[in-house]
């Protein structure tokens, strides 16, 4: 039963989450996503349960059908909504919280070959925008959202953004709204936002032979919490 009310809610999470759905007659026909879970769902209880061949198989003809490649080993919780869906792959030992938004060719993998986690962990509420590459045993922080092609490698806390190649951190969500995963902080803009600022504080120095030491404290922090972004472990 609780396996049935999981496939029923997939299906109901297109309906809440897609402004462009217009009928059932499209969600059966049009939504690889919801399909690729359906094959998830059934392959999953069948490997949680000691199974290995026939969840594979399973999981292969989801593949076939939908481009989406799920192992069925991972764990994926309610609410979760794959759009687009064409190119999605997620590992086996990867970890799927609750009313994610994930969409197309989006990688969850793995960088060792090793046994046990090492794939990422993704919590409740986060918003992965397309192409993005979130790689190896880390972990996605609750309502965080990362930027679309980006390449994720070292956690990212929650309500945080991660975006860039390789992706670096913000410190906010600009809008929790989940389908506005076009608003992002821009890394680069800030860098150089940040020089010109310190270019007219020093030219106001030099005119007026004093320099602000106010604002100049403001930039150093400004400065500090970019550092940061760049090199948090």
């Amino acid at each position: 039963m609780e396996l049935i009310k999981l496939i029923i809610d997939d299906f109901k999470t297109i309906k809440r989450n897609d402004p462009a759905l217009k009928s059932n007659f499209e969600l059966f026909f049009n939504y690889p996503g919801v399909w690729a879970l359906f094959f998830y769902r059934i392959s999953h209880a069948l490997y949680s349960r000691g199974l290995r061949f026939l969840p594979r198989f399973i999981s292969a003809l989801g593949q076939f059908l939908t481009t989406v490649d799920i192992h069925p080993g991972a764990k994926i919780g309610k609410g979760v909504f794959i759009d687009h869906a064409s190119g999605v792959v997620i590992g086996e030992t990867a970890e799927v919280g609750n009313n994610v938004l994930i969409y197309q060719q989006v990688t969850l993998g793995g960088v060792s070959l090793s046994k046990g986690k090492r794939h990422p962990t993704i919590e409740d509420g986060v918003t992965i925008g397309a192409g993005a590459k979130v790689l190896g045993n880390i972990v996605v922080g609750k309502d965080a959202k990362i930027g679309a092609n980006s390449v994720v490698i070292k956690d990212v806390p929650s309500e945080c953004t991660a975006v860039g190649v390789p992706a670096h951190i913000a410190k906010r969500v600009d809008n929790k709204e989940p389908l506005r995963h076009n608003i992002m902080p821009d890394i680069e803009k800030d860098l150089f936002k940040y020089l010109i600022d310190r270019i007219e504080l020093l030219e106001d120095a030099i005119e007026k032979g004093t320099i602000d030491k106010k604002r100049e404290k403001e930039l150093e922090e400004k400065h500090k919490d970019y550092i940061k972004s760049m090199t948090k472990d």
